[in-house]
């Protein structure tokens, strides 16, 4: 029997996957007092490298950022050159994600007539904070020039030649009538998750652990949507025109579970679905805020799909479990680090927390 092609790519990603954080990492850095601290801290992982590459430029919380981001960078790129040729399309869509997020970065930004400036190696805001990562298909020069257009249209307008600017010119007619940016946004949310999920269509029969995978995003990005228009108060044609196609839960689906009185009886009809996301509850309660089912979902969904990957580890599944780790071990540091700026205690930083590593 021939050897599977990603037997190589998974040998590889494995060697590399010494670098993520353990356990006792994470407790370190979460019980972390000041920002130096942290950076300290950080300084003797794997994102120490970045660290000392980003200096030069920045401190404080953008030197942090600047090096998560560069981090996960260099492991998105890792990945994609340990995937074998056939399933590099599949990796390539999935990793537009960064286009996107850029690219909606830069739209926000010209429709609040903020400026941007670039640094080396990321997208930087006003604030000098980085705002994106480039780990797409779009290089950093593309992004300059993007930079320089002067408004929404002509930013919209460029974007053609990348493939983007498709699903926006339609909508800029209204878009100059309403200077909402949120269609725009959608819209491409939209193209991202079509355009991947047709990716995954071609493959060697394990594909569908991918296409779940994906699935499980689409849902959670929707129940999210379910919560804040709920807690808003929002009518459900305004809900349905921001819905996500492509997960589990139909629109129909929505429509039903967004008759709930209110934000805990929304909460217990998707119980069902999500039985740990009445742990939310005592933070709603308390401060009417969505964070805390945010990440109960982002935690059950990777211990879900980490399992689910790690099924088909000869696969595409052993690449995207790598990816996944990396996505998320980036979102925890994000959050601790500026949960020390913020002065948020380290027992409430801990909750925060989505790795099983963590």
């Amino acid at each position: 029997m021939a050897a599977s092609p990603y037997a190589s790519s998974l040998g590889r990603l494995k060697a590399d996957g010494t670098s993520f954080l353990t356990a006792e990492a994470y407790s370190s850095l979460v019980n972390a007092i000041t920002l130096d601290e942290f950076t300290k801290i950080l300084q003797g992982t794997p994102y120490g490298f970045e660290l000392e590459r980003a200096r030069a430029a920045y401190t404080g919380i953008s030197l942090l950022e600047a090096a998560i981001n560069r981090t996960l960078v260099r492991r998105n790129r890792h990945a994609f050159e340990a995937t074998p040729f056939a399933g590099r399309l599949v990796i390539g869509a999935y990793l537009k994600r960064w286009d996107v997020e850029n690219i909606a970065a830069i739209l926000s930004a010209k429709t609040q007539r903020r400026a941007l400036t670039v640094g080396e190696t990321e997208l930087v805001s006003s604030r000098d904070l980085p705002a994106g990562l480039f780990a797409g298909a779009m290089t950093l020069d593309d992004f300059r020039a993007l930079l320089q257009q002067p408004t929404v249209d002509a930013v919209a307008t460029d974007l053609v030649r990348f493939g983007y600017g498709g699903p926006l010119l339609p909508l800029m007619e209204e878009y100059q009538r309403t200077h909402d940016i949120f269609p725009l946004l959608h819209a491409l949310q939209v193209q991202y998750y079509q355009s991947v999920l047709e990716a995954t269509r071609f493959f060697q029969g394990d594909e569908w652990a991918v296409r779940d995978l994906l699935r499980s995003e689409i849902d959670l990005r929707n129940v999210l949507l379910l919560l804040k228009g709920k807690d808003g108060a929002l009518p459900i044609e305004e809900v349905r025109g921001r819905w996500l196609a492509g997960g589990a839960i139909a629109e129909g689906e929505a429509t039903d579970l967004y008759g709930a009185r209110d934000v805990p009886d929304l909460v217990e009809r998707l119980g069902g679905r999500y039985p740990g996301l009445a742990q939310g509850n005592a933070a709603y309660a308390e401060s009417k805020s969505l964070a805390s089912y945010d990440i109960v979902l982002q935690r059950e969904r990777t211990k879900e799909e980490l399992h689910r990957l790690g099924s088909y580890p000869m696969s595409l599944g052993g690449v995207f479990t790598y990816l996944l780790l990396s996505e998320v071990e980036r979102g925890d540091l994000r959050r601790i680090a500026f949960g020390i700026l913020y002065g948020i205690p380290p027992e409430r930083r801990r909750a925060l927390l989505v790795s099983p590593r963590a």
